[in-house]
């Protein structure tokens, strides 16, 4: 399998690291870092597809990805929101959503713990508390097989996009309550899903209040929006927080209504992109390693957390 590398991330001064990592136009895998992975690597890959309505499918696809990830020593596989199905029609989700104990999520549970390799599910549809709603729920499974942690997606999509279809997730979707972060084999993971990347209060919270090192951001962006704000958006997080954002990404048309913007990506803490598809819509892994030392140096080197004001200062200023 081709291997695609850029320069290593220890060799390069953060503050002056802007060139993006060399990539191979003809591989699927991509890997940005060291050639021989070093023993203290933190592997990870993002994973990116197209899912439809067909969960046997999209499970193949899936398991097929979790082993080229394991092959390339990742330790974590990010995928993306509604990973194991979308829908062709409304309330297609509704009639498939399951509780975190049923069988389809119990699949992926044992995929982990056959492959040794942590996931990052983000976007299953968990049964919510009557039979009109669901959560979208960002679900992270060990490399044992069990669930770490769970979020369930706060913002939800009532949109109406300028010139494209109107979406309204909130009709049939509980919005979560809860700030979620979990500790991982490649740092402090904090969790998001899709529409979340909007409202960047929710990725401070993350950082200064739980301590994230890594946000994840399971996405289906729209192929407009997705066009005009996504790839921005992704690097405006990794900078404002000082963390590595691992976006992975729905890729092309689901179905005759549906089509999602693709780009998975992987960002480092100074905003450079350190893995990425060669290709926005097809299906495959990007894969990079983690280096929480440039974590340190880019947050010791630009201490926004001693120079940011508390939530009072603000409040006395707008008097």
């Amino acid at each position: 399998m081709p291997f695609c590398l850029s320069l290593p991330n220890s060799r390069i001064n953060p503050l002056l690291r802007h060139a993006p990592p060399i990539r191979c136009q003809s591989a699927r895998v991509i890997i940005a870092g060291e050639s021989n992975m070093a023993a203290n690597s933190l592997r990870v890959a993002a994973a990116q597809m197209t899912s439809i309505n067909d969960i046997a499918a999209n499970f193949a696809t899936c398991s097929r990805l979790v082993k080229e990830a394991a092959a390339a020593g990742a330790k974590l596989i990010c995928f993306p929101e509604s990973f194991s199905f979308i829908g062709a029609k409304d309330g297609d989700s509704l009639k498939i959503a399951q509780p975190l104990d049923g069988p389809i999520l119990q699949q992926y549970c044992s995929l982990a713990r056959e492959s040794g390799i942590w996931l990052s599910l983000g976007g299953f549809q968990e049964k919510g508390s009557d039979d009109e709603h669901l959560f979208n729920t960002h679900v992270v499974v060990d490399d044992a097989g069990n669930i770490r942690s769970t979020y369930r997606k706060i913002h939800l999509f009532d949109v109406d996009i300028p010139g494209g279809r109107a979406y309204n997730e909130g009709s049939f979707t509980e919005p979560g309550k809860n700030v979620v972060a979990t500790d991982s084999p490649v740092g402090r993971l904090g969790l998001t899903v899709c529409y979340d990347l909007r409202f960047p209060e929710l990725y401070q919270q993350l950082r200064f209040q739980h301590e994230a090192q890594v946000l994840l951001v399971p996405a289906a962006f729209t192929k407009v929006t997705g066009l005009a704000h996504w790839e921005i958006l992704l690097h405006a997080r990794a900078i404002e927080t000082q963390c590595y954002v691992i976006a992975a990404a729905q890729a092309g048309q689901h179905n005759d209504k549906r089509e999602s913007h693709g780009e998975t990506l992987i960002i480092d803490p100074w905003g450079t992109v350190v893995g990425r598809l060669p290709d926005r819509l097809s299906t495959g892994i990007a894969i990079a390693d983690i280096d929480l030392s440039l974590i340190n140096s880019v947050r010791e080197k630009m201490p926004i957390a001693k120079h940011r004001k508390p939530i009072e200062f603000w409040k006395s200023a707008s008097l």
